[in-house]
């Protein structure tokens, strides 16, 4: 999918939600544990009641893993079912992967070609040439962890360096990258505050935010400092979506949450003047 696409797709409707897809079969509902397949019967569902509310799903690929072979396959024909029903949908890799060169292009040609995922989440702290082999491949996205959401990125991540943040040398050098045209960032909306100046350094990129809902981000303070030209934002919600119920209406309860946050994205669009970028 390209930056167009799904620009376009926001626009069409109306939101910028991205549902993750982070499974624990300790939380799901008891009754698909008798399915052959518990974890992709869930995650079926849950698409099925939210597609037309949210523009991008993200599954964390380490509640997949922890399951094996079978995590892993549950994996496949969850984002092997968006392609083929849903191709209007952006598809996250959750992954935060970084290697050397080598390795890295093998970490992405599992999830771009063996997978089929439109994206994915990548540490930058092994700098360049770990990120560039994701960057090689056309009409993918690489997103750069920037400014997580979680208390330990204060531990790194706004130390001074050359009397600026690491965060924003990180954003200023990536800049420079081949192919950096696809990349995008992770800023946590528990950091709504940090937006302001993280949008002078990268006007035109989009970002993925997640911590709205379970982990207290407020969608307001986040568009109020985000949003860009393009509207530049993909906000993420997990928790607080997909195990709104337990019961046999799972799938309709998590259709009622998500379309509460869309509705809110709707008024937000309609208030919003187009500001920043070039």
């Amino acid at each position: 999918m390209t930056t167009a696409q799904l620009i376009s797709e926001i626009h069409k409707k109306q939101s910028f939600l991205c549902v993750g897809l982070d499974v624990d079969l300790d939380k799901i509902p008891q009754h698909l544990l008798a399915e052959e397949d518990p974890i992709f019967t869930f995650n079926k569902a849950i698409i099925d009641a939210t597609h037309h509310l949210c523009v991008a799903y993200k599954p964390n690929i380490a509640f997949y893993e922890a399951y094996g072979l079978e995590g892993w396959n549950a994996l496949k024909k969850t984002i092997t079912y968006v392609n083929r029903n849903y191709p209007e949908m952006f598809t996250i890799a959750d992954a935060k992967r970084g290697d050397i060169g080598n390795t890295s292009s093998r970490y992405a040609k599992a999830f771009f070609e063996d997978l089929g995922f439109d994206s994915v989440t990548v540490a930058p702290y092994m700098g360049k040439d770990s990120v560039e082999p994701f960057l090689a491949f056309e009409n993918k996205h690489t997103i750069l962890l920037a400014l997580t959401s979680n208390q330990g990125a204060f531990d790194f991540q706004t130390l001074k360096v050359q009397n600026h943040e690491l965060y924003k040398e990180v954003l200023k050098v990536s800049q420079k990258w081949d192919n950096a045209i696809n990349l995008m960032y992770v800023v946590g909306a528990t950091k709504a505050e940090y937006l302001r100046e993280i949008r002078t350094i990268v006007p035109d990129s989009f970002l993925l935010v997640p911590g709205v809902g379970a982990q207290g981000g407020n969608l307001q303070e986040v568009c109020k400092f985000g949003m860009n030209k393009d509207i530049g934002l993909l906000i993420n919600s997990s928790r607080g979506i997909i195990y709104a119920s337990n019961e046999h209406d799972f799938a309709e309860a998590a259709a009622v949450k998500a379309r509460a946050i869309q509705e809110e994205m709707v008024l937000i669009l309609r208030n919003y003047t187009p500001k920043g970028g070039s």
